[in-house]
């Protein structure tokens, strides 16, 4: 049972102020681009600024689909998603050059909460990956027996200190700032729809997974 409780209203500012701290950089390369765009006359920097703009528009718009699924209501209480939807959103923002981005598992609805929690914990595995390479989400089961399992692996692994305790919802600071909150709310909506954790790291791998509480407790 955890013991910090953080206050609602804090936890939906800390939550925007993560948002709009991810889609500022690449709203801000558009302004830049534009600016370019007015003021240059060279043939290569207005090239230059058009292809600054069309890269930083494709990476504010899947940010921004990928927190409308991952944070934001997503339709009613209650309401399933589209595990497809989810899995196209996570391939658009995390999948480039220097990452690899698998899916396993067989499409279907699921309660929106279940969705968000992959798709966080596909945020946690991907941010453990400083050099580029693989990162794979595996699927398995639905209902009472899904099982959710995410594998980051390349050079040089790191977690950021204090996940698995934020997870938990016991940061060891005692405190919250806008870079604890994704993992936090990460444990919350874990323990929203009954699921255990599990966090393994080594030099070359970190795994998260996620199974039904109950089947945990059996085991």
């Amino acid at each position: 049972m955890t013991t910090f409780s953080l206050d609602a209203l804090d936890l939906a500012a800390l939550l925007c102020s993560k948002v709009c701290h991810d889609v500022i950089s690449p709203v801000g390369a558009i302004i830049n681009g534009l600016e370019v765009l007015e003021e240059e006359k060279d043939a290569e920097m207005r090239r230059f600024a058009n292809d600054l703009i069309k890269k930083s528009a494709h990476t504010a718009s899947a940010k921004l689909q990928f927190c409308r699924l991952a944070f934001g209501a997503a339709g009613s209480a209650g309401a399933s998603i589209d595990t497809g939807d989810a899995e196209q959103v996570a391939r658009n923002l995390l999948s480039d050059d220097r990452m690899t981005f698998e899916w396993i598992g067989t499409r279907q609805l699921m309660p929106k909460n279940k969705v968000k929690l992959i798709l966080n914990l596909c945020l946690i595995a991907s941010a453990s990956i400083p050099r580029g390479g693989l990162l794979r989400v595996t699927i398995a089961g639905e209902n009472e027996t899904l099982a959710i399992s995410l594998e980051a692996s390349g050079p040089n692994m790191r977690l950021a200190n204090g996940i698995p305790a934020l997870l938990a919802g016991e940061p060891e600071t005692g405190n919250i700032d806008a870079h604890g909150i994704q993992a936090y709310y990460t444990g919350l909506v874990a323990r929203a729809c009954d699921m255990e954790l599990e966090v393994s790291v080594t030099p070359e791998k970190v795994r998260l997974s996620a199974r039904p509480a109950a089947i945990a407790a059996a085991a």
